[in-house]
């Protein structure tokens, strides 16, 4: 498991999920926020403030769409993208 990915996990669990996000997750890094209540629009907008503040990068508003945010694999994949972004794998 990637420490990225692992940093995600604990703030859905401390923020909306209580220790739950990997079971509703079941193993599918792809499966689809939106489509399966993982975050609603507001837990997309604070986890995207919490992703700049954490590792210094700044997301573009025209990148916040389902492409890049929709499931924890796209959203590993794009932070780790980011210009700047020096944080962990």
């Amino acid at each position: 498991m990637s420490t990225l990915r692992k940093i995600v996990i604990d703030w859905l669990d401390d923020n909306y999920h209580f220790g739950d996000t990997e079971a509703l997750l079941g193993g599918d890094d792809e499966k689809s926020f939106l489509q399966n209540g993982v975050l609603d629009s507001l837990g997309f907008v604070k986890l995207i403030l919490f992703l700049e503040d954490s590792f210094s990068v700044k997301i573009n508003v025209k990148d916040i769409r389902p492409a890049n945010f929709d499931s924890l694999g796209k959203i590993v994949r794009y932070v780790r993208a980011l210009p700047g972004y020096r944080g962990p794998n």
